[in-house]
């Protein structure tokens, strides 16, 4: 059914009748060629108004007018960025008016008209690419800062919490003021934070409130107030350096891992400031020689152990960083 053969319907009073089904009201939606053009377009990306002219070689007022009649009868979602309207095919569509679409999308085809708004769309959006592109060779020098600035200094990690089994129990092992525990809490099914200062539990406790998913308990590394196989995934996120024997850390760790269960360590490469570190922080541990911890992860059952450095941090002021993964068999 073709636009104009839609138009001739309406015309004749075909959806005044008290019995017309609903989905005839929006029929008159569909029964202009200019409106059906930017339902064609906006099938294929989002467009702002201006964008929307280019392509369909229309002037602002008659594009604004058939916009503001698709989005009344729900054909179109609409979102503002700064003085921008930008304008998409409805994502909620109900299936009967999705099914008119269709209907009425096959008999356009064969029509030039929106094969040309299509040719000029992709200039549109080519030249939207070019504009990007343009951007991002301005802002090379300065894209990190430019990123930090925007999304924060942990932006490129985000991606690795898809990783996450949202069935999982994960122990924060050493949870400090709950930071870590507050970031991966939506992706997993529990967290539980343990830490043996009263102290930096009450701050998590208040960065946690209302947080259901997580349970803080006092408790030492080395006797964790957890049962066997309890966790699916523990974390030792810069606390090994606390403790006076990492080694029976580690063999807790695997103790309450069940079986197929991951640990992951992230500590300080060995330094020559552990004095200062020592009396200013109370470390126990000047750092760790990464061969070291995984003498220690093997000796505690740890097997498929993996030790990598972490990229630096060109802001950081303190010792470089490297990470330990293990399997508990």
């Amino acid at each position: 059914m073709a636009a104009t053969e839609i138009g001739y319907i309406i015309s004749y009073g075909f959806m005044n009748t008290n019995t017309a089904p609903p989905i005839l009201d929006h029929l008159s939606a569909l029964g202009d060629e200019t409106r059906t053009r930017i339902l064609v377009l906006l099938e294929r990306s989002e467009f702002t108004v201006s964008e929307i002219c280019l392509a369909l070689q229309l002037p602002q007022p008659t594009v604004s007018r058939h916009l503001r009649t698709l989005l009344e009868d729900g054909w179109l979602d609409a979102r503002t960025e700064g003085r921008n309207r930008h304008y998409r095919f409805a994502d909620g569509l109900e299936d009967e008016l999705r099914s008119l679409w269709s209907v009425v999308r096959a008999g356009l085809e064969s029509f030039q008209v929106y094969r040309r708004d299509g040719e000029r769309a992709r200039q549109v959006l080519a030249e939207r690419k070019r504009q990007a592109s343009a951007f991002f060779a301005a802002s090379a020098d300065r894209w990190d800062e430019l990123r930090r600035e925007l999304f924060g200094p942990r932006a490129e990690y985000l991606p690795l919490l898809g990783f996450l089994d949202p069935r999982w129990v994960v122990g924060d092992l050493g949870a400090g003021t709950g930071g870590l525990a507050a970031t991966i809490a939506p992706f997993v099914g529990k967290v539980i934070g343990i830490d043996r200062s009263e102290a930096m539990l009450a701050t998590a406790r208040e960065l946690l409130a209302g947080t259901k998913n997580v349970e803080l308990r006092p408790g030492e590394l080395e006797s964790l107030p957890l049962e066997d196989r309890e966790l699916d995934l523990a974390v030792l996120s810069l606390v090994l350096h606390y403790v006076v024997d990492p080694g029976e850390a580690l063999a807790e760790a695997h103790r309450v891992l069940k079986p197929g269960g991951r640990l992951v360590v992230v500590e300080m490469r060995a330094h020559d400031r552990g004095p200062r570190y020592a009396r200013e922080m109370g470390h126990v541990w000047p750092g760790f020689q990464p061969d070291e911890l995984t003498g220690w992860l093997r000796a505690a059952g740890f097997e498929q152990v993996v030790t990598r450095p972490l990229p630096p941090d060109p802001e950081a002021l303190g010792p470089s960083l490297f990470l330990s993964a293990a399997l508990r068999p």
